[in-house]
């Protein structure tokens, strides 16, 4: 298991450069390089993105949004929710922990959370108690999204 600390990434020239190494082969998303370049901003604290350090070599990341309660379509009570994208470790640091304790790190904030699953990742998504929403196509609109419930919190009727 994975023992370094999830940090939350400062939106800097550093980071943009750390990010180059992500951009995943075959993936239809923007690599969060891009997001970086519109977003920059020198060391902004309030990044969405979080990550891993080995060294000082950046080995994992994900993104975080916190999506308002108004917009909440998944949980009850709709209180708002944290949206996980992007998670990703690199080549050679897989299977030693670093995914899980990004989520891990989501879930620590104890609201609920949801991401959209890659193809054949449920079992990981399963593994970290996430658990499949029932499809529909006007809200998920071609999304596979796997919610993880606190206490307190049921999917939406």
């Amino acid at each position: 298991m994975a023992t370094e600390k999830v940090k939350r990434l400062l939106i800097n020239f550093k980071t943009l450069e750390d990010f180059q190494q992500f951009k995943e082969v075959g993936a239809q998303e923007l690599s969060m390089k891009e997001e970086l370049e519109e977003n920059i901003i020198e060391n902004d604290s309030e990044s969405p993105f979080y990550g891993i350090y080995y060294g000082d070599r950046l080995v994992a990341r994900m993104c975080l949004y916190k999506i308002e309660s108004k917009y909440d379509q998944y949980f009850d009570p709709p209180k708002g929710y944290l949206e996980l994208w992007k998670l990703e470790v690199l080549e050679g640091y897989k299977h030693k922990g670093y995914g899980q304790a990004l989520v891990e790190h989501a879930k620590s904030f104890n609201i609920p959370v949801k991401t959209n699953a890659r193809q054949r990742s449920d079992d990981f998504w399963n593994k970290m108690d996430f658990q499949p929403v029932t499809y529909d196509p006007d809200r998920d609109r071609g999304e596979n999204p796997f919610v993880w419930y606190p206490a307190g919190v049921q999917p939406q009727e």
